[in-house]
């Protein structure tokens, strides 16, 4: 039956990894050769947000949300646990630790490869990523280690109304800016998209297919429809993501890993931190896994939209933030697979609703 198991998720999501590259590739050489598309794109934004990207996330979460049972979400509530663990994490830790990595590697390890206004620049950007824990693709990753759908939810939702205050004192602070501006309605926005309008479609599509077809309709007719419906949406944002930064990329090959060396291990750092902390806490793994992938991961559309208000598209902090999107998703995934290995650590969970297929191992 394992074995049978195993096999049914083989190919494609075994080897998710491999298929982010190949869509990374491929969106670098749309941009290059086919730049009518991301002119063509380019012209479905608004509030810095693509709107294209806002569809893509929103096909990547609905099937998740799909699969909240609503009246979990208040018991969620009192399990305040899971919520200490990411709150502290991602805003008495993140924020202060990426500065130290990043002002350690730009300004010291790598002093001698990148210029001191750049440095700063670099800084800039990783500090907006720092200071953003993630809002949509954290469904994803609590997707695929079994988390519990509406613990998540509540984490996320508790993440964003504290984003909403602290992010500009955090970034003002470690920055030494006086007069940070954060582009308020790409923040909204993307809260919108990204939360409320697939949550209130999840919410009424689950009532009432189970009202008019049935529980047993809806769990094992309805949702299987949507199997595989969220990597590709994870593979076409990817896409489109890097058509449109292929320009920056390709001319900047090694700054882009210089880049990307502190924010990997900051990432890993915070993992570590809060998965860790859960652990100790005895936290099941639905909830544990979640708590640690929210800090993990960043609010990479609203620190790319701030670097860009900020400092201008061509800066050094608009670049860090860029990879920021380069590293995070093969970064998360082999998070996900460490989550998934150690799923042992945790005590077991008593009601086994909240599971999902095991599609990363």
């Amino acid at each position: 039956m394992e074995k049978n198991k195993a096999q049914g998720i083989g190919f494609f999501e075994r080897y998710l990894t491999v298929w982010v590259a190949a869509c990374i590739v491929i969106g670098v050489a749309i941009g290059q050769y086919l730049p009518v598309i991301p002119e063509t794109l380019s012209r479905f934004e608004y509030a810095q947000v693509s709107i294209p990207v806002a569809v893509l996330i929103w096909l990547m979460i609905y099937p998740m949300m799909l699969k909240i049972d609503f009246t979990r979400i208040v018991a969620a509530t009192k399990k305040p646990k899971g919520l200490v663990v990411t709150t502290v994490t991602n805003w008495l830790i993140k924020p202060f630790t990426m500065y130290l990595i990043a002002a350690f590697f730009f300004k010291v390890i790598f002093q001698n490869f990148i210029a001191p206004e750049l440095a700063n620049e670099y800084l800039a950007g990783a500090v907006l990523l720092g200071a953003a824990p993630c809002t949509a693709m954290v469904f994803v990753w609590s997707h695929l280690t079994k988390g519990d759908p509406a613990y998540t939810l509540v984490q996320v939702a508790v993440n964003d109304l504290i984003l909403l205050v602290a992010f500009t004192p955090i970034v003002a602070f470690l920055l030494g800016i006086s007069d940070v501006f954060v582009p308020y309605d790409t923040l909204f926005l993307s809260v919108v998209l990204f939360i409320v309008i697939p949550l209130a479609g999840g919410y009424f599509s689950r009532k009432n297919i189970i009202k008019n077809k049935g529980l047993d309709y809806f769990e094992n007719v309805f949702l299987k429809k949507f199997d595989n419906v969220t990597i590709v949406g994870l593979l076409l944002t990817l896409i489109i993501i890097f058509t449109f930064q292929g320009d920056v990329i390709l001319a900047n090959p090694l700054h882009v890993l210089l880049i990307a060396i502190p924010l990997t291990i900051q990432t890993f750092l915070i993992f570590s931190i809060a998965y860790g902390w859960a652990r100790a806490w005895k936290l099941p793994h639905n909830i544990a896994s979640p708590a640690a992938m929210i800090g993990a991961s960043n609010f990479f559309e609203l620190a790319v939209a701030v670097a860009i208000t900020l400092f201008g598209l061509t800066s050094g902090a608009a670049l860090a933030t860029v990879v920021g999107v380069l590293v995070e998703v093969p970064v998360m995934l082999s998070l996900v697979r460490i989550a998934n290995k150690t799923r042992h650590w945790f005590p077991e969970v008593a009601d086994a609703s909240v599971g999902f297929s095991d599609q990363v191992n």
